[in-house]
């Protein structure tokens, strides 16, 4: 996949808005641990950037995916990657099933105004004991005449303490476990902007992503229209699966960034002078930057190999998963590696590096442990049951 002058356009765009209205206040919002969601989406609803993939027809700009994989290597620019978490759920995460498996209906009441930026969305997928293992969630709907009844709860959501509703994976029936999901549309406020009846969020101190806010969010007979379930009953889990697939590429494409910390290290070690040269004349320190350098654009092409046979209509769970894998790993590894070499400096807390040793070490955790992508390119190989 080669990037054409509309590709680069639009990164050019993005990286502008970020420069004059995310980088100027990251520092801001990562003491408070939230971002303005709402007034940074709006912004970027006008500009279109909330809606790149998605159909004209709700207000997005009806392109491909490689265009939002080009957004997304732009957003990983951020200087808090908790912003960029948050911009990535809003735009790839939570909305990709609604626009392809929705009702007209649905999608002109929860769609379009989230391409536009007027709310703020989420997903609902892990839970307290079912992260990695989604087949096994205990959350469930119960139908009741023309409604669902919601009850359990979710867990490690992004947006969650401002989000206007969640895309919710829940169970619908008592059948096999990949066969008995479904996602819903849930509310989580009413028409006044207070929190909807039945909703309880419980925002979660982390290590990192400090600018982005998680919650847990429980659900107590939470009343919802079966008109607000996205595509059939019961094929819930597929639709998750493959709104996955632009989840993982999402944030692999903005691991690319993290070039720009090796780029700053070397700038800092030509100035820091230690037993009398400079600390870049170190040539362990030179070649561990290059190898550093190589491996991200390794990763750049086996995400642009991915995104390419994505944008042709091809299973690319396997290349998914090891664009996921391979950017979690290699985003600790450019940290690590930059803080050694910043020494103190590296380890001051508003350090850009080591923000970015906090902010990279979920990108073997969230959206699919480094473990699970490794089961799921052993099963693609066939080394193990499917079943297993």
């Amino acid at each position: 996949m080669i990037y054409t002058a509309e590709h680069h356009e639009l990164m050019a765009s993005i990286r502008r808005f970020i420069s004059a209205e995310i980088d100027p206040f990251v520092d801001e919002w990562e003491a408070a641990e939230i971002f303005p969601a709402h007034d940074v989406f709006r912004k970027m609803g006008q500009l279109g950037f909330l809606g790149i993939t998605k159909p004209e027809a709700y207000g997005g700009m009806g392109l491909d995916f490689s265009y939002a994989l080009a957004a997304a290597e732009a957003i990983g620019h951020v200087k808090a990657q908790g912003v960029g978490m948050g911009i990535g759920v809003q735009a790839n995460m939570a909305t990709p099933a609604l626009a392809s498996f929705g009702s007209d209906e649905l999608k002109r009441e929860f769609l379009a105004p989230a391409i536009a930026g007027e709310v703020v969305c989420s997903i609902g997928v892990s839970e307290q004991g079912a992260g990695s293992d989604v087949s096994s969630l205990k959350t469930r709907a119960r139908r009741d005449g023309d409604d669902y009844v919601i009850s359990g709860s979710k867990m490690w959501i992004t947006n969650g303490t401002q989000a206007d509703w969640i895309c919710l994976l829940c169970n619908t029936s008592d059948g096999p476990s990949h066969k008995n999901k479904s996602l819903i549309i849930v509310p989580l406020k009413d028409a006044a902007g207070r929190r909807a009846k039945g909703i309880e969020v419980q925002k979660i101190k982390k290590f990192g992503m400090w600018s982005s806010d998680t919650a847990q969010i429980f659900f107590d007979e939470v009343r919802v229209p079966v008109r607000h379930r996205i595509g059939e009953e019961g094929m819930g889990f597929i639709y998750q699966m493959k709104q996955f697939q632009e989840e993982r590429l999402d944030g692999a494409a903005r691991r690319l960034a993290s070039i720009e910390l090796i780029e700053e290290t070397a700038t800092y070690l030509r100035q820091r002078v230690a037993f009398g040269k400079p600390l870049l004349d170190n040539q362990f320190i030179q070649y561990k930057l290059a190898e550093l350098k190589t491996e991200i654009e390794a990763l750049r092409g086996l995400i642009y190999m991915a995104t390419h046979a994505y944008v042709q209509g091809q299973d690319v769970t396997e290349l998914a998963s090891m664009a996921k894998l391979k950017a979690g790993r290699l985003g600790r590894d450019v940290a690590d590696w930059c803080m050694q070499f910043q020494g103190g400096m590296g380890y001051t807390w508003d350090n850009r590096v080591s923000r970015a040793y906090r902010d990279y070490r979920l990108g073997s955790i969230g959206g699919g442990a480094d473990e699970v992508m490794l089961m799921v390119i052993a099963r693609k190989m066939g080394l193990m049951d499917p079943a297993a």
